[in-house]
């Protein structure tokens, strides 16, 4: 497909902060095997890109006290634990916590008035002490996109876009969130697969 050099099309986003906050999800169509059936949380988008947390694949073959271990924190076992997601493909070694704002160090990211982000170690052992927010799910890596490249993604209807909810973010019924989702649009995804990919 052709690049087009028009602006993206100001009606995909909200103000000033343009989609930061909301979710992400993807169209049945999904070319990209890492994004195919994923929920991502925009934690930030600008004119200068976005960057995005996905909240519905968790990690296999490894825990929280795991996690603990290997960075050298205490307490292990932990009195309080967290759900960990992939968070994206971009840098896997990083972690990001996705919270409920009532729970904040220096470093943390107001991403709107009922979402924060932290990616420093201390609400790790915040949680692992029994302490930290109200509710949170750490990430490993992220999603991130170029100036410009997720508008034209959306302008493809590559992604659907919803409002955000606690449901969405930290609720562990990860394998129904993105179904979830597309109800929160009053979208049935098998009419979007029905008419998906064809020329």
């Amino acid at each position: 497909m052709a690049r087009t050099t028009k602006p993206p099309r100001r009606g995909h986003v909200s103000g000033e902060g343009y989609l930061s906050g909301h979710l992400l999800i993807a169209m049945p169509n999904m070319q990209d095997p890492r994004f195919a059936g994923t929920v991502i949380c925009l934690v930030a988008h600008s004119a200068d890109g976005a960057m995005g947390i996905v909240v519905n694949k968790p990690i296999a073959g490894l825990s929280f006290d795991q996690l603990l271990d290997q960075l050298g924190l205490e307490p292990v076992p932990p009195q309080r634990r967290i759900r960990m997601l992939q968070g994206g493909p971009v840098d896997g070694g990083r972690g990001f916590v996705l919270h409920t704002p009532d729970w904040s160090t220096e470093g943390s990211l107001n991403v709107t008035k009922e979402l924060a982000m932290t990616a420093s170690v201390d609400i790790l052992k915040a949680i692992a002490s029994g302490g930290g927010p109200r509710r949170g799910v750490l990430a490993l890596g992220y999603a991130g996109w170029g100036p410009g490249q997720l508008e034209e993604e959306i302008q493809r209807n590559a992604w659907l876009c919803v409002a955000s909810d606690e449901e969405l973010l930290f609720d562990e019924a990860d394998d129904g969130k993105w179904r979830l989702a597309m109800a929160r649009l009053k979208i049935d995804p098998l009419l979007l697969s029905g008419t998906a990919g064809r020329a």
